[in-house]
This record gives structure tokens, sequence and C-alpha cells, in this order.
């Protein structure tokens, strides 16, 4: 063996074994210090389920979303290369299912229900959303070398128009939800010819709220118009978000043709070549990234469980011991914009930190606050640690200290031989 690949040979295994003590430290962190106050504070109730050991030592994942007929599902096997189990292409809605495309030596489909009972893969609490919704979920496994690093997500394509009104048999905003939350990067697909925002469509971009971060614009077909029509369409989409979202800063938007076909317009031949090529480099250092990243969702987690825990105690502290329970837990609920207020500026929080108030007093309707918890001092100490201490840093310090070598996935583009 020489010595060049003698040296990339140690520092992988130091990359590796790094990688496994960071994700070590992140699972002790969160099941001694975070797990204890959502138990007893009911953050699941009011939030999202539990983090499983295979939630956080899962690959990257790539959300994939955006109306049927996009180039979704041709984006990821334009991504692979390759068709995979249950990949369906075509002008109407031929994806109907949430499928999560993961790498596996063997080719096969796991089912839904088969999915969430396994501990090896990080779809366990998907059961809460029922037998319905896991008849329209399944694990592609594909045998791929860039699967070794990564996991797509593909989605039902949104519906709009009279589509809507057939409705589906699962809250399709919360199944949405669930997989934002959990996602490294969210891409969301339009093409030149569909910037219609259906309210379907509205109901899951209003899901990204506070997960921007993450999430880029893919308008794909771009080569199907002009260039003076495609800045008139790359206009409309930036001020047709802006809207929805209403946030400030600037949405990316990558203007691509995502496929293996001839471009229809070619004076736009190297504007998409940079784009596209753009895109790809978010893809390939996913995993480079993927310690920062869950440190990051991490410590997320812990200041959405701390102001809960605020809530929900300050709540039960407020109630009377005896008289007028219902009454006052009446005058609480209409209270809770001041109650927020109230606690921000005692602990001093950001207003962004707290959860959207209405869905809360809603939520809040079928609980009885003096069965609620009390304030547990040592609880939020312990969450405060984790917020203000150099641990989280540590941990990401300590991975990076071991990367001697970069290794990115390796994606194909049109325009480029393999990288």
């Amino acid at each position: 063996m020489s010595k060049s690949n003698k040296k990339k040979l140690v520092a992988e295994e130091i990359e590796n074994k790094n990688y496994s003590k960071a994700v070590d430290n992140l699972k002790k962190i969160y099941n001694k210090i975070i797990l204890p106050v959502e138990k007893i504070y009911l953050f699941e109730e009011f939030h999202s389920p539990p983090l499983t050991n295979a939630d956080i030592v899962a690959k990257p994942s790539v959300l994939v979303l955006g109306q049927y007929s996009v180039g979704k599902t041709s984006f990821i096997k334009y991504i692979l290369d390759r068709e995979f189990p249950g990949c369906h292409i075509g002008p109407e809605p031929t994806t109907d299912s949430f499928m999560a495309i993961t790498g596996n030596k063997k080719d096969r489909i796991i089912p839904g229900f088969a999915a969430v009972v396994s501990t090896d893969l990080p779809f366990t609490t998907l059961n809460k959303f029922g037998r319905a919704f896991l008849n329209k979920f399944k694990v592609s496994q594909v045998n791929s070398p860039i699967l070794d690093n990564i996991t797509f997500i593909d989605t039902p394509g949104v519906l709009s128009g009279e589509k809507q009104s057939i409705g589906r048999s699962y809250s399709f905003p919360e199944v949405v939800k669930w997989f934002v939350e959990r996602a490294d990067l969210i891409l969301l697909f339009f093409d030149v010819h569909k910037l219609d925002i259906s309210d379907e469509f509205k109901s899951v971009i209003n899901v990204l709220k506070g997960h921007e971060e993450k999430m880029r614009v893919v308008l794909n077909k771009s080569d199907e118009v002009n260039v003076q029509h495609l800045i008139r369409v790359h206009g409309s989409l930036m001020w047709s978000l802006g809207k929805i979202l209403n946030i400030s800063e600037v949405i990316r938007v990558y203007i691509c043709s995502l496929c293996d076909e001839e471009l229809r317009y070619k004076d736009c031949e190297q504007l998409l070549k940079s784009e596209e090529e753009h895109l790809l480099n978010d893809l390939r250092i996913l995993p480079t990234n993927a310690i920062d990243r869950k440190v990051n969702e991490m410590v997320k987690r812990a200041k959405l469980v701390k102001v809960h825990g605020l809530i929900i105690s300050r709540l039960r502290e407020e109630m009377p011991y005896m008289k007028n329970k219902e009454s006052k837990q009446r005058q609480l609920i209409n209270t809770l914009p001041e109650i927020f207020e109230e606690l921000q500026k005692q602990y001093g929080l950001a207003k962004n930190d707290f959860p959207d108030v209405k869905e809360y007093q809603k939520k809040l309707n079928n609980y009885k606050f003096d069965e609620f918890n009390k304030y547990n001092k040592k609880l939020f100490s312990a969450i405060d640690r984790i917020l203000t201490s150099e641990d989280m840093k540590n941990i990401m310090d300590d991975f990076q200290q071991g990367i001697t070598e970069i290794s990115e996935i390796k994606i194909k583009s049109k325009y480029l031989a393999k990288l």
C-alpha cells in the first residue's frame, strides 16, 4: 500500500472515530438532559415526538417538496444516475407516497408499516400518523454510492386547483412538518410554467417557517423559456414566496434544468451550468457538515423545549388550589399573549423563540392546567448549561480536529464529468 493510501485510510479512521464520539455525546446530552424536560412538560403533545437514537445517528437527509410534475422524482433520478424502486415519472401526479430513498447493497422496497417498526431506520415516530399515512409511506433502498452518505425524501406532489377538493386521508402539512424538522436540506421545487401557489402549497410553505436556513428554492425546467421570460418568472416567484414567508432575508433560488435532455433554449446555458454546480455542491458538502447541523438542530430543540416548559409550568403556577379553576383556565388561555411577553422579559428570551400563540391556545383547551407539572429549577438549569456552556462547541471541535481530508459525495452533472 502506498504512503498516500495509508494516510487516507488513517484520516478516514480518525474521522469516523471522531464522528462516532460526537454523535455519542449528542445522544447523552439529549437523553439525560433534554428528554426528561420533554416528558415532564408534555412536549410531544404540543410539538413533536421524542428523538430516537436512530434519529440522532441518521445520515443527512434532503427533503424534496413541490407541486406534481415539477421534476422532484426526476431530480433524484438525475442525481443517482439511475432509476430506483418505486420511481414513477409523468405529467400528472405519479408519486402519491412519501418515499425515503436510502442506500443498501440490494435494491428493494420496505413498506411503511415495516419501516416504522425497524429500530435501524429513523422513522419509528412516523407511526403516530396512523394507518392511512403508513399506506402512503415506503423506503426505497438502492445500491448507489451516493446514498452511503445521504438520504433523499421524495414527496407526493402538492395538490392544486380542483385536485385539492379530493383531499387526503392524513394531515399532509403535519407529515411534512415531521420531515422538515429532521431534514438537513429542504429543496422547494417550482418549474417555469407552474408558479401558482395553491392553498395546500401555502400550508406546506408555512410549515417551513423557522427553518429558512435549510431551505433552497429550485426553479426547474428553466431552459424551456427565453432569457426575458425567465427574468420575469424569477421576479414573480421571489415576490410570491416573500409574501407568504414574510421574511426579510433573500431566499436562494437555483435556476436549473435538472434532467439529461438537451436544453431547449441555449442562451442561458452558462447560467444553468453555474447554478446547477452550486446546487450540487450544496449536496456534496452535506456529510462534511453533518455534525455542525446536528448540533444546530439540537440547540434549536433545547431552546424550544425550555420555552415550552416555562409556559406549561407558568400556567400551572397561576392556577388556584380550590375554587374557580375553570374560569381561571379560560382567563389564562385568553391572556396567553401577555404571558408570553412576561416570560420573554423575565428570562431574556426572543419573541421568535416562542410558538404560534393561536395554535397553542387551541391545544391548551384539551388539558387541565392544575395537572401540569410545576417549575423544576434543576431541570431548567441543566438545559441552560447546554445553551450557554462550551459543550456543543466542543462536540463540533472534536469532530473537526479529526478531519484531515474531506470526502465529498461524487455527484455527476450533465455538463461535467464525475467529480
